[in-house]
């Protein structure tokens, strides 16, 4: 179990028990810990361990062990196999390139040990390989592509079977993993503080979802039309998990889909466009493009309009901790990180504005992408995910979109200024909520909305 850190809805851990099931042999569930990982903060750390935590209580109700194993993924893994004479392991589905090498050692690792190695894509309603065999150029492209599989994908699935008590006293364990002295002896950076909106685990996740969906007036009924307004609050918070797993987006659809005829047909249609068609389109581009964290991975004509316009005169330029603490001249860009900062979260309308923001601010594409990169994943509850590194590629290389008006430094990529947003929401009313953006705006030499 790595991506997808669930026991319901979870596509492999039903076929690691089926093969128990089939060849009469136990079932146990294993967790690697990396050593290192880029950031270990208390926010991304914490949320982690504890939905472990939730993991492993529940497959002990289904009589299934789960191994929190610490090390080297390689010898580890090796060492597991070793020890429980391993039949076959069966691993989840991510088309991030770090997560491909992790599972590609394994698999040959195991194989030198005759062991075979299964991957399921327990994360895309329609696997990530059936959907497409290229790399799509945008939701037009794909979005025929996924749902002419959704009726043989968008099924219930049956739940995990508790496993027969002669199998699990052959692997059965001695000791409880002590979560408690895990998170206390864990490693990470306590300046990026845990968040109190999001609670971690398979139960809050199932919660967030009902919440959104199924409760009298929910936010769902208003998805459609305020989407886009940061003020309105009607966004799911369903994408921490999502991308930690603990959600499936097979549950979301079902539910949504269930709702329709309740919350309204055009919202719910929208909630699925976001989280089904373009989440799934953000694992294709990561699937198939090797370069999806780079200005290589950008189309050609993207590369060639910020290779013409990369010595262009910009208005200012700021370096990578000024942008980290939200000191520009722009009280809503320093209001948007501060939000990222403090809450692990960024509207995804307002995501779109401050990464094009930081291209227009850095003396390059190259650089404008590290740096909204970094930004993301260090404070994103939603960072380190196909998603977070699409949206970038879209706002800063033009990914999955086309070409505008050439105009200064950002060529012919899509531009977005202050008066636009000022068009689509009430920008004071976002920026009020953060005092320091109006401070450290006046500080810069800008003028505030907020007098």
């Amino acid at each position: 179990m790595e991506r997808d850190q669930r026991v319901g809805d979870n596509h492999a851990l039903l076929y690691a028990s089926e093969l128990s099931h089939n060849y009469n042999l136990p079932l146990q569930v294993f967790y690697f810990y990396p050593n290192s990982f880029r950031f270990r903060t208390a926010r991304y750390e914490l949320f982690l361990l504890k939905g472990l935590a939730e993991v492993d209580w529940r497959l002990k109700q289904l009589n299934i062990p789960f191994h929190f194993i610490r090390g080297s993924l390689e010898d580890e893994v090796v060492n597991f196999a070793q020890a429980e004479k391993l039949g076959c392991a069966v691993v989840d589905f991510s088309p991030l390139k770090e997560k491909r090498e992790w599972r590609l050692k394994v698999s040959q690792a195991l194989s030198r040990l005759n062991v075979s190695l299964v991957e399921v894509d327990a994360h895309n309603i329609v696997p990530c390989w059936t959907a497409s065999d290229k790399q799509e150029y945008s939701a037009r492209t794909i979005r025929s592509k996924l749902y002419r599989h959704l009726n043989e994908f968008a099924r219930e699935l049956p739940p995990i079977s508790v496993q027969a008590a002669n199998l699990y006293e052959k692997v059965k364990k001695k000791d409880s993993i002590n979560w408690i002295e895990i998170i206390e002896s864990a490693s990470m950076d306590q300046t990026v503080a845990e968040v109190t909106w999001a609670l971690p685990g398979e139960a809050a996740a199932m919660e967030a979802l009902e919440d959104f969906l199924l409760k009298i007036n929910p936010r769902v009924c208003y998805y459609a039309g305020k989407k886009n307004d940061p003020n309105a609050k009607v966004i799911s918070n369903l994408s921490p998990y999502f991308n930690f797993g603990m959600l499936s987006p097979l549950r979301s659809l079902l539910v949504a889909q269930g709702a329709a005829h309740l919350k309204g047909r055009e919202n719910i249609n929208a909630f699925i466009e976001e989280s089904f068609v373009r989440r799934e389109l953000s694992d294709n581009f990561c699937y198939y493009n090797h370069n999806y964290d780079n200005i290589n991975g950008a189309p050609s004509w993207a590369q060639a309009t910020l290779r013409a316009h990369q010595d262009d005169k910009r208005v200012k330029l700021y370096s990578k901790n000024q942008l980290e603490k939200g000191k520009t001249y722009d009280d809503l860009w320093n209001a948007s990180q501060l939000q990222l900062v403090y809450d692990g979260k960024l509207h995804g309308f307002l995501r779109m504005y401050w990464a094009k923001k930081i291209l227009e601010w850095t003396t390059c594409a190259t650089e404008a992408l590290s740096i909204a990169i970094y930004l993301n994943d260090k404070y994103n509850l939603d960072g380190n995910d196909p998603n977070g590194y699409v949206g970038c590629m879209w706002s800063i290389c033009g990914v999955h979109d086309q070409g505008w008006k050439e105009r200064p430094v950002f060529g012919k990529i899509r531009y977005m200024n202050y008066k636009g947003c000022q068009r689509k929401f009430d920008v004071r009313q976002f920026v009020e909520q953060y005092p320091e953006a109006v401070e450290e705006c006046k500080n810069a030499g800008g003028k505030s909305c907020v007098s």
